[in-house]
């Protein structure tokens, strides 16, 4: 039986100017830890004479990561948006994700936070907060 837990995550997480060593996030929600929209990875266009032509494009890749709404990780992205209002400039982001089940990390390079949840949902218990953040590259590489 494979082993494709989320249970045992550990993201980290640096921001230039607030955290120059990488802290680790922790208490995340239940369903839906992190995730990463697809990306197109091509342009294509077709001729009039129904000839294809296509080019590899760099794209910006979004990720978000969903925190309890108690987890003491809210208050680094508090602390982000907070400096970054006080700055007025956005902080770059560099970031690791490991997933030992499937043995695998990966490396998020020069990325900023483009979306911020400032408060969690109330209902019967508060709901989890969820942030974005843009990176320029995803990179992963499989341990040996």
């Amino acid at each position: 039986m494979a082993n494709i837990t989320a249970a045992n995550s550990v993201v980290m997480l640096s921001a230039n100017k607030l955290y120059n060593v990488p802290v680790q996030l922790q208490g995340f929600s239940a369903d839906d830890v992190f995730g990463a929209e697809a990306i197109d990875t091509a342009e294509v266009l077709m001729g009039v004479d129904g000839k294809m032509s296509s080019g590899f494009i760099h794209v910006p890749v979004k990720w978000s990561i969903t925190l309890q709404a108690d987890s003491g990780s809210n208050a680094i992205f508090d602390a982000i948006y907070g400096a970054e209002k006080i700055a007025q400039e956005k902080f770059i982001l560099q970031g690791t994700v490991v997933l030992p089940s499937i043995g695998t990390t990966w490396v998020m390079n020069n990325g900023v936070m483009t979306s911020y949840q400032p408060v969690p949902d109330a209902k019967k218990v508060l709901q989890p907060r969820k942030y974005t953040i843009t990176w320029e590259s995803v990179s992963p590489s499989v341990r040996v």
